[in-house]
């Protein structure tokens, strides 16, 4: 196998070594320079990446002090890294607190290689990905109204991908062509991504009617 040697440079921390030593070999066309199973071993060595697929859960018997979750995240973003994570947390307030810490996109792991493979690419180029789960969960603050800033065509995109349909669909029922929706999409996951950043974790259990305190545990400090 030819060794990838041009395009954005991924690197991988993942505490499975099965994981770490496969992705590269199931995603050949992608170019992994480094992986590694804490990320304290990935700002130690500090690998020339453009991107770090990053698992969630990093502690175990071996490293429990291993830092994870949303203070990971920080970490890596704060060191220059654009943070992808590919995690089988299917949570959405979980998911929704890693774009709030600071992550680019959020892949699961159940996805398909092509569907990981693209995610992976987009985030190298600086486009968010945004899993169905947190999209629902947008769509809710927006028709409460906690988020206010979306025109009325990215309000209608934004209701269709909650609901699951694709772009060949929503160019069918909105007469509008792929890249078009492709572009209002994009439009609204960086909006989608600076409202989770820069929200309290009290303004939204606010808005979804949420006891106080219930995502303080969840949410990047």
């Amino acid at each position: 196998m030819t060794a990838v040697t041009s395009g954005p440079r991924f690197s991988h921390v993942d505490d499975a070594t099965a994981m770490r030593a496969s992705l590269s070999l199931l995603l050949p066309e992608l170019r992994f320079v480094s992986s590694h199973e804490s990320v304290e071993d990935l700002l130690t060595a500090r690998p020339e990446a453009d991107v770090v697929i990053l698992d969630l859960h990093l502690a175990n018997t071996g490293q429990p002090d291993a830092s994870q979750g949303t203070t990971a995240i920080r970490r890596i973003v704060e060191a220059g890294y654009r943070v992808c994570i590919y995690s089988q947390e299917e949570r959405r307030f979980v998911l929704a607190a890693c774009l709030a810490a600071g992550a680019t996109g959020v892949v699961s792991k159940a996805a398909s290689l092509a569907e990981a493979e693209a995610a992976f690419r987009a985030v190298a180029a600086g486009e968010p990905v945004i899993p169905p789960g947190i999209t629902g969960l947008i769509e809710v603050l927006v028709r409460r109204r906690s988020i206010t800033v979306l025109t009325p065509r990215q309000r209608e995109v934004l209701a269709h991908r909650a609901r699951g349909l694709t772009y060949a669909e929503m160019s069918r029922s909105m007469y509008l062509s792929e890249s078009t929706l492709r572009g209002y999409w994009m439009e609204l996951a960086q909006l989608v991504s600076e409202y989770l950043r820069e929200t309290s974790p009290g303004d939204i259990e606010h808005a979804l009617g949420l006891r106080p305190g219930d995502l303080l545990d969840l949410w990047p400090g």
